[in-house]
């Protein structure tokens, strides 16, 4: 047993509570049963200090080679900075990564000018609990391997990559190069947290307990964010409010895994219709191609020109609700005609003779958009109006006005209120009800993403569909 705080390796563990040290030797102190066991776990722990050669910690470190000491409280407590200590400290090598390692598809805490250590450790564990890809301790921030840091984080400093010491300016700009979007949290901030997009990948900037972000900070930020509270209280502690942000991306995170999972099980509900369709007309060509006139023959070669039409369609809206979940979607406009677009939307959707007849009610316009998606937002629109609306032609007419343009799809003959109109946009499970699942939905969500809107209406029987995107 270890009884003297002069003991080379105690006194060289000991000065690790330092800063300087820590800088110059490149290890810290890990204390505590939790946070000595993730650094076992993570197979890193390089010496082990415990005052009870049984405790589980101190067998499984001699079991695994960890150089282990048995040392007396008194020399436990020259070893720690707490009050009264747990009985295990060990000592762990640096384990922070360079920025360019932490992965960039998630969120990202980062911390600028983080001086408490309780805080920060704290911000550390919360963003382990959240699943965030990593953590960045700038350079003016509190030191992550500050004991009282290490302590607060409760092990979770070995369970994702840890930046330090890189600058704010370097750090947000390498960042926002790959093409993570920076939120700088403010109280003051101009958007609502529980509104604010957050979708693909994210960084949440973190400012000093009392005086916050600097103008510097949120000049560089994409946007400045508050956590709204209804009480009293003037604010919310750093760790409540960091952990409150890293939560809410991954409560979103899960809903957007729901959803795309909906999806995916409406496409293939979806797929499954023109498949068939495609599958019997092949087969009856197939086997009566001699019995049958040209008429025949030409009536079912376009209808399995529209059931492909439909499957590409859809797999389109599957392949853009992926990418709007990831925050990947890329967006190609050109100058489009819109008149000239839903014609051949038209001419398409007459190969299915049973199809309603769909009228282009609008006058000339010519919009910068893309085309591509605007086309698969008006088939949507269109099949919705075909699904919940029983008279007369689908029609379709279009405004351009202080550079949005503005397209309205109707038809007359709906049974649905307001609140049902409005519902279509929502993604809907195989067996909820009648029409497509997935098109209305990515059609707001690729609309959205474009910054564009989506409505629906329903007055005296008519039932509007409206889709608003910004062109130029």
């Amino acid at each position: 047993m270890l009884t003297s705080s002069r003991n080379p390796k105690v006194a060289s563990a000991a000065r690790l509570k330092k800063r300087a040290y820590r800088e110059q030797d490149r290890r810290f102190l890990v204390e505590g049963a939790q946070g000595v066991g993730e650094a076992l776990s993570a197979e890193v722990l390089e010496m082990l200090f415990a005052v009870d050669e049984v405790d589980p910690a101190a067998v499984r470190a001699r079991r695994d080679g960890v150089e282990t000491h048995l040392v007396s409280t008194e020399v436990m407590a020259r070893l720690t900075s707490t009050v009264t200590p747990q009985g295990l400290v060990g000592v762990s090598p640096f384990i922070d990564v360079p920025l360019a390692d932490v992965p960039a598809g998630g969120c990202i805490a980062v911390l600028h000018e983080v001086r408490d250590p309780g805080n920060a450790g704290t911000v550390v564990r919360s963003a382990d609990a959240a699943g965030v890809s990593g953590v960045v301790f700038t350079g003016s921030s509190v030191d992550p391997y500050n004991p009282k840091a290490v302590r607060a984080s409760a092990g979770s400093l070995y369970h994702l990559p840890v930046v330090r010491g890189v600058s704010i300016p370097a750090a947000l700009e390498a960042l926002s190069h790959r093409g993570v979007r920076v939120l700088a949290m403010d109280p003051s901030g101009s958007e609502d947290l529980y509104r604010a997009d957050l979708s693909g990948p994210v960084a949440f900037v973190f400012g000093n307990e009392a005086h916050g972000l600097s103008l510097e900070v949120r000049e560089l930020a994409d946007a400045i964010v508050r956590v709204p509270h209804a009480g009293r209280a003037e604010s919310l502690n750093l760790a409540a409010a960091a952990t409150v942000c890293l939560f809410e991306w991954a409560r979103r995170r899960r809903i957007r895994g729901e959803a795309l999972e909906a999806i995916i099980a409406a496409a293939a509900h979806d797929i499954r219709s023109p498949l068939t369709a495609m599958k019997g007309f092949g087969f009856a060509l197939e086997q009566r191609w001699n019995e049958m006139g040209d008429e025949q023959r030409a009536l079912m070669l376009r209808g399995i020109v529209y059931d492909a039409d439909r499957m590409d369609t859809i797999l389109r809206q599957l392949v853009d609700a992926a990418r709007v979940s990831g925050g990947r979607l890329e967006t190609f406009p050109e100058q489009t005609d819109v008149g000239e677009l839903v014609r051949h939307v038209t001419e398409a959707l007459a190969r299915d003779p049973e199809h309603p007849p769909v009228v282009w009610a609008g006058s000339e316009v010519v919009a910068f958009v893309d085309p591509a998606r605007l086309r698969t937002t008006i088939l949507a629109f269109t099949e919705a109006a075909v699904w919940w609306a029983q008279d007369g032609p689908v029609e379709i007419q279009a405004t351009l006005r202080d550079d949005r343009l503005h397209v309205i799809v109707a038809r007359s003959g709906t049974e649905l209120s307001s609140e049902g109109a409005e519902n279509l946009y929502l993604a809907r499970r195989p067996g909820s009800s009648g029409g497509g699942k997935i098109g209305m939905y990515v059609a707001r969500a690729v609309v959205e993403a474009q910054g564009g809107r989506v409505w629906a209406g329903v007055g005296d029987g008519r039932l509007s569909l409206h889709v608003e995107l910004p062109t130029g």
